[in-house]
């Protein structure tokens, strides 16, 4: 019976020591001047064609460092942008241009919207054109019409209007982008 009591100490003290899971941080007021880091995954439906990736995005004011990796870690593409031009390698080819959105779907057949994506990640409409916005019961935004795309906040990491979002649906013209964002860390 000592045994059991020891061995009951020792798995709730090995409990006890586990680090919490962390919970995605508020968005701030000024969340679109603000560096941020997203680790997920997305999944890509375009006509027949099916991907999926892990993601690691981490976007500053003059750059952008997106991995995007297999299940096991192995990288299928990094992405490197900022204002003079655009790098992408895979494990065996190197590419640049000048534009991201078009380089992306020259060598992975992807059509990711950049130039938005990097606001509605934050639940916000980007700046520079119309947005047709909709909105929950808690005030947070549940659904957006920009530059062709619609896009779906699904979940949010909690129930108050400046949460961020962690699962977002985004649909245009036969392609479908769904991500889910497991962390956030805005600087």
């Amino acid at each position: 019976m000592r045994g059991l009591f020891l061995l009951l100490a020792l798995l709730l003290s090995g409990c006890a020591s586990t680090p919490p899971v962390t919970q995605a941080e508020q968005r701030p007021a000024d969340a679109d001047q603000k560096p941020f880091v997203l680790n997920g995954r997305i999944a890509i439906k375009h006509d027949r064609d099916r991907s999926s990736a892990n993601i690691r995005w981490a976007h500053r004011s003059e750059d952008d460092d997106i991995l995007l990796l297999t299940p096991f870690g192995q990288t299928v593409a990094h992405i490197h942008s900022n204002a003079q031009e655009v790098v992408l390698d895979t494990a065996d080819k190197h590419y640049t241009a000048q534009n991201t959105e078009e380089l992306i779907l020259q060598v992975l057949g992807w059509h990711l919207p950049m130039a938005g994506l990097r606001y509605w990640v934050l639940a916000m409409p980007a700046p520079e054109s119309q947005a047709s916005i909709g909105h929950d019961a808690n005030g947070q935004i549940s659904n957006m019409q920009q530059n062709g795309w619609e896009i779906n906040y699904i979940r949010y990491a909690a129930q108050t209007q400046n949460s961020l979002p962690l699962r977002i649906n985004l649909q245009r013209e036969g392609m479908e982008l769904q991500l889910l964002i497991d962390e956030w860390e805005i600087r």
